[in-house]
């Protein structure tokens, strides 16, 4: 598969590459001295994980997953949602990680050991993988749960098969030899797909590398995803294509505030478009995409300048070991709050949060009386 940018392609996308490579730097250089850039950050987190599941065809709110980072859903977990979490966590990995180490061999090695359900890892408790999403909060004793889960699964598996020799219900070496590469439990091979070599494919894709590096930041980054989205080398983590594009734009220097949301953009252009099967449409359309994830990006910078210069008033002139505005920094950086959320980011008891929301006159979103909570809309 070829990924070449002719002279008359790129003709037809100088207009939207000029406009996107504007928009892109405006908002990096609008996060780096706000206030509130470092809200606006883990915001998006949240913001690009419902994204991507949303240009997937999934619907997962914010408000869903931001109680289940903060372990307490409402209700039991739904599929899509621990598949957002998932990306979620990746999301943090990459932004906490060094710029370019998300494209190197030792980030991919990483980042495509997890599963793309969220459901935890499935290496062994050494691999680099256990370090997916153990900067966020709990994230440790996540990574160390799934590992001693694995370890036992793997003891289990390892019994299973003494019990089969002895039993003789173990496969016979001659079938191993015909199909070496299928599942005992999936005889029709519905579960599995031989031909689909996942390291081949990821190399195929780390192949379009030099050509996005010859080119600008932000038409590099388009490539990519691209290349990504038609090459396919991960089907249980396909959102990794966007992730993988946020972070060559921070490799590459172009954006360095923040990880950049491109899931916040693909929402806004329409799906003909993005799975078009002209290539120059589509790369049109990735390019729209970034220059109106960036206008967002900036509407929500104003809004929660807003919100904080509005909260400012409310405890200026407090002590100073007040905890107004360290909970003022905590709202800024979630879609949405709970008591229990800010009791617990607080170190306060429930009751302190609430009269602790009462006094900096935050929005409640819930309009109930119970299980209630707060955020900036």
């Amino acid at each position: 598969m070829r990924y070449e940018i002719d002279g008359t392609m790129l003709q037809t996308l100088l207009p939207l590459l000029a406009a996107a490579e504007d928009a892109v730097a405006r908002l990096d250089e609008r996060v780096l001295r706000s206030p509130v850039g470092e809200g606006f950050a883990e915001r998006s987190h949240f913001f690009d994980a419902a994204g991507a599941l949303w240009v997937a065809g999934e619907l997962v709110h914010v408000e869903d997953l931001v109680l289940h980072d903060a372990h307490m859903d409402s209700r039991a977990p739904s599929h899509e949602l621990t598949i957002a979490h998932s990306v979620l966590r990746t999301r943090r990995r990459i932004w906490t990680g060094e710029p370019s180490w998300a494209l190197g061999a030792s980030g991919l090695a990483a980042l495509t050991a997890t599963t793309g359900e969220g459901e935890g890892i499935t290496q062994d408790a050494k691999s680099p993988a256990v370090a997916v999403g153990a900067d966020d909060e709990g994230g440790d004793e996540d990574g160390l749960l799934a590992a001693e889960m694995a370890e036992i699964d793997a003891i289990l598996a390892r019994s299973q098969k003494l019990i089969d020799i002895h039993t003789g219900k173990a496969p016979s070496s001659e079938t191993a030899a015909i199909s070496p590469g299928k599942r005992n439990d999936d005889p029709l091979g519905l579960l599995g797909d031989d031909e689909w070599d996942e390291e081949q494919r990821l190399a195929e894709w780390r192949g379009v590398l030099p050509l996005a590096d010859s080119l600008p930041p932000v038409l590099g980054a388009v490539i990519l995803f691209e290349a990504w989205d038609r090459i396919e080398p991960l089907r249980r983590q396909h959102w990794l294509g966007g992730l993988l594009a946020e972070s060559y734009l921070r490799a590459r220097g172009k954006v360095a505030s923040h990880l950049f949301s491109v899931y916040g953009g693909l929402k806004l252009v329409r799906h003909e478009r993005r799975r078009a099967r002209d290539r120059a449409t589509r790369l049109q359309a990735f390019l729209e995409a970034m220059q109106l994830a960036a206008a967002a990006g900036l509407k929500e910078i104003d809004r929660l300048s807003l919100a904080r210069t509005q909260m400012e008033l409310r405890f200026r002139g407090r002590r100073s070991n007040s905890s107004l505005p360290e909970l003022a920094d905590f709202i800024l950086s979630r879609p949405m709050v709970s008591a229990a959320m800010i009791a617990r980011h607080l170190r306060i008891t429930p009751r302190g949060a609430l009269n602790l929301v009462n006094e900096i006159g935050i929005r409640e979103i819930t309009g109930r009386g119970r299980y209630r909570a707060w955020g900036i809309i």
